[in-house]
């Protein structure tokens, strides 16, 4: 799993893509494709939390997956609202509107939903660029694309919502806007029917393969929109209703 995270990095600094690892590196299950992830984070350097993939039935179809998938978020791709971003290095070319989580706490390895939410400090608003180290993200299966890091790419932290507890999530409404033009409308009830759940989820799923939730981690749960294509010199809003705004220019 190392030399298998020796390429997918050095398709990631380089620009190239790769047409699938080769066969006598490519992890043939998901607990080989998680040690090709903590092999990648090794050579990639800090990580600042999680991001949950395939949390949309539509995802979930599209990258031919049965469930959500776990991926590292790299300090170094982690960007404050206002930074410009670029999306010239990025070639899946989208952004996602999502719902994050600060913890506060490891929740410890099997929490109930109500502990989990005590551990985490707060709830913001933010977008993510996925990205693939592979020509063909669809087909490459589960193993292989977390191995890849479930897609990770940028992630642009925005503002924390106050009271998040107290919110109806599924039903808060999501819109997305590109150049000043909406594209996309969703809601929180596309992250897993809820992106508490896909939190609760993730707070489960690590500690299967060795890993945790840590204090100051952040989690970002999945799309709540269909995605919407970026460009340098664009301009990307995710509009969460009363609750505000995050939003990311990119760099001619």
């Amino acid at each position: 799993m190392n030399r298998a995270a020796e390429l997918i990095w050095d398709a990631w600094l380089t620009g190239k893509r790769l047409d699938g690892l080769p066969a006598d590196v490519r992890p043939r299950d998901l607990a080989e494709g998680m040690a090709a992830q903590a092999a990648l984070a090794g050579l990639a350097g800090p990580v600042s939390g999680w991001k949950i993939a395939a949390t949309t039935a539509y995802a979930r179809q599209y990258l031919d997956v049965p469930g959500p998938l776990a991926g590292p978020l790299f300090a170094r791709f982690h960007h404050a609202e206002g930074e410009r971003v670029p999306a010239d290095t990025m070639t899946m070319g989208v952004a996602e509107p999502e719902f994050a989580f600060r913890m506060k706490a490891d929740p410890g390895p099997s929490p109930s939903l109500s502990a989990l939410l005590d551990a985490v400090d707060t709830m913001v608003m933010a977008l993510e660029m996925p990205d693939s180290r592979y020509t063909d993200h669809r087909h490459a299966g589960g193993p292989q694309l977390l191995a890849d890091a479930a897609c990770a790419g940028r992630f642009v932290e925005g503002g924390a919502v106050p009271a998040w507890r107290d919110l109806d999530l599924p039903r808060q409404p999501v819109t997305l806007h590109a150049d000043g033009k909406e594209v996309a409308r969703g809601s929180g009830s596309l992250v897993l029917g809820d992106p508490r759940l896909a939190l609760h989820w993730l707070a489960r799923e690590l500690p299967r393969h060795g890993l945790a939730l840590r204090p100051g981690d952040i989690v970002t749960t999945g799309t709540a929109t269909p995605p919407c294509p970026i460009r340098p010199g664009g301009h990307v809003v995710a509009d969460f209703g009363a609750l505000g705004c995050v939003e990311v220019r990119f760099p001619e």
